[in-house]
């Protein structure tokens, strides 16, 4: 990897982790979008003949599934692992597992790998039922509270560079804690990556590629399921957006290429526009941008929508939209925040209830 696509995924997993902080600051579940209901599945909806016809915004609730521990392989200890900073870490001991990333995916694979009972906190986008009794160990959001971490006493913490600041994770290895940095890179193709660096770590590898191979499959039957519905004529495959919006901030920025955004938008059948105009990780949009890419639906983090007020209040910000086909037809489909980027073992979910919001937005709501 490149140090300029370092330093933008750096930039994108602090953005995210200000984003993601004003959703746990509002107090709403980072599962289901604040209390509402899932969107029914894709297998139980009527999609549109044609997406194009369709005029308004639609809103994809992923369904909270329950973990399914995979029972495959013994646990052995201790392991040496080199993790994604070139850092050789020991692990000893996992009788007290602390995950920290910016959407919970790492804390729901630990779950998944029949580990679960051994978490002894969570971030607050550990947002699934079987974690809710544990301890939240983020203030503000997603800052990382020392003195919880060390309250916890965590046997190894598992992380990636999506939470901050770094100097608590520093002083957790100053600590004597094995601290293990796994990729922060994330998208539906590094899943099952994601899975077994987790397993190696924790010492359960056989777990772990059982997992990973379940959780690709699934992703792969839904994307399979998805293309089914979508157009199937290239010319009428829906042009779509990842727009990353804070009004607050006056912030509006592109996710495209390496973001993870790209992925959902190749695996919802549709056509990348950032792909198109060589966008890669996250850029500030101009108004020239977004009128020639003119895209035909814009999706979107429901806080961010929130943050303007909606798609009405999206158009009076960034008046450039109003411009666009996804403009004229209000198409925008808003997803949580803590959500719609969580690549890992619910990604098949969250695949279903964008696809749902997309081909049968009526469904969604």
């Amino acid at each position: 990897m490149t140090r300029r696509t370092t330093r933008g995924l750096a930039a994108l997993a602090l953005a995210l982790t200000v984003a993601v902080g004003i959703t746990a600051c509002s107090g709403a579940d980072p599962m289901h979008g604040g209390g509402a209901a899932a969107t029914p599945p894709l297998a139980e909806v009527t999609p549109l003949a044609d997406p194009l016809a369709w005029e308004g915004p639609s809103t994809a609730v992923a369904a909270s599934s329950a973990i399914v521990p995979v029972a495959e392989g013994a646990q052995s200890l201790p392991v040496t692992i080199t993790d994604s900073q070139g850092t050789a870490v020991t692990v000893t001991d996992t009788s007290r597992i602390l995950t920290l990333d910016i959407y919970g995916s790492l804390s729901r694979i630990v779950f998944e790998l029949g580990l679960g009972d051994q978490v002894v906190a969570r971030d607050i986008s550990t947002g699934f039922p079987e974690a809710a009794h544990l301890p939240v160990v983020t203030e503000n959001g997603h800052d990382l509270n020392a003195e919880a971490i060390l309250d916890a006493a965590p046997s190894v913490i598992l992380t990636d560079t999506s939470l901050g600041p770094w100097d608590t994770i520093l002083q957790m290895r100053d600590a004597g804690i094995p601290v293990v940095v796994v990729d922060s890179r994330r998208s539906l193709e590094t899943v099952g990556s994601l899975i077994d660096q987790v397993g190696s770590a924790l010492g359960v590898p056989e777990r772990a590629a059982a997992l990973a191979a379940r959780s690709t499959a699934a992703i792969d039957a839904k994307i399979a399921q998805i293309a089914a519905v979508a157009p199937a004529d290239p010319a009428q495959r829906l042009r779509m957006m990842f727009l990353y919006v804070r009004g607050q901030s006056g912030v509006y920025y592109l996710f495209g290429d390496e973001s993870g955004a790209d992925s959902l938008i190749d695996a919802l059948g549709g056509i990348d526009v950032a792909g198109e105009i060589g966008w890669k990780g996250m850029r500030p949009i101009t108004d020239e941008a977004l009128v020639d890419a003119d895209p035909d639906l814009l999706i979107m983090m429901t806080k961010g929508l929130e943050s303007v007020d909606g798609v009405d209040g999206l158009v009076e910000h960034l008046p450039a939209v109003a411009q666009t086909d996804a403009g004229r037809h209000r198409r925008v489909v808003d997803m949580s925040d803590t959500t719609v980027l969580s690549f890992g073992p619910a990604s098949a979910d969250v695949l279903d209830a964008l696809a749902v919001a997309v081909y049968a937005p009526e469904a969604a709501g």
